[in-house]
């Protein structure tokens, strides 16, 4: 089965100041291109690591590797508490990125729960999502179903 074709984009800004991508896009030409993030967000949350794809040094950057599939318990819980770190910087007016490798699943739990801290109910924020990032972003199962369920 071939996937979805990369978002013609890095990052999309889904409310303001919270923003989704990942570490691979497509640009006009059709070729893949690599996104390197150096200084234009305030933190950065990679849920998928490539070396060399920043942030700079000056950027807080919060790592944690989860897989495009089912989620453990342990991840459940990281990946909320990491929403709640993103919404509480949203809501000072810093800007925050979260990514992964093509920006639409595995970053999507995390932007979805944070737009749910910052007010959005569940199916708005996956809406909101898809909206603004891709059609493709949260077509995993396990993560709507993980989401719907999440408090």
């Amino acid at each position: 089965m071939i996937g979805p074709p990369y978002a013609d984009a890095p990052w999309n800004e889904i409310v303001p100041g919270l923003w989704q991508g990942g570490h691979d896009w497509r640009d006009a030409d059709g070729r893949v291109r690599t996104a390197v993030v150096a200084d234009e967000f305030d933190l950065v949350i990679s849920l998928y690591h490539r070396d060399g794809c920043g942030p700079a040094d000056s950027v807080e950057h919060r790592h944690l590797r989860i897989p495009d599939g089912v989620l453990l318990d342990s991840d459940a819980v990281a990946a909320g508490q990491l929403a709640d770190l993103a919404a509480a910087t949203v809501m000072t007016g810093a800007r925050v990125l979260v990514r992964c490798q093509a920006g639409y699943n595995r970053s999507g739990p995390v932007t979805a729960l944070t737009l749910v801290r910052l007010g959005h109910d569940v199916e708005a924020a996956i809406d909101l999502v898809r909206a603004r990032r891709s059609r493709w972003a949260l077509f995993n199962e396990h993560f709507l179903a993980y989401l719907r369920g999440a408090r």
